[in-house]
């Protein structure tokens, strides 16, 4: 099997609370390799597109304000199935429902300021690193 790419994007919350380091310690610990890497202010038409699969949800408008909120850490990460192994290393989308010792089980409380966002199959990765 050849290695994949997924695309992990610290988010607003995460960059404050000094997590940048924790989470790229987090992937090269498990063998992955960083790619790519840019701190950036998003853009609002930048998160209407990235989220754009849930913009017919209620949460839709207060996403996309919270990603637009401050910086984000947008990154590629390469390694033999790095997207699901990514997602387990990720957490659970609701903090309450993630494992100890995953990212979001350590630092998350509310699904509204989760930390982090992985992508959640190859296609999508595909996707989302063409996007970014």
């Amino acid at each position: 099997m050849a290695d994949e790419r997924s695309y992990i994007m610290i988010k607003p919350d995460g960059v404050q609370r000094g997590l940048i380091g924790e989470v790229i310690k987090r992937f090269e610990q498990k063998g992955f390799k960083l790619v790519g890497l840019r701190m950036l202010n998003v853009e609002r038409s930048l998160a209407e597109k990235h989220y754009a699969d849930l913009s017919s949800r209620p949460f839709f408008g207060s996403l996309v304000d919270y990603i637009v909120s401050g910086p984000v850490v947008a990154m590629v990460w390469e390694g033999r199935n790095v997207v699901v192994t990514g997602r387990k290393i990720i957490g659970a989308t609701n903090p309450a429902a993630s494992e100890p010792g995953t990212i979001r089980g350590d630092y998350a409380i509310e699904v509204g300021r989760n930390v982090i966002h992985g992508s959640d199959s190859v296609e999508n990765a595909q996707k989302e690193i063409a996007l970014w």
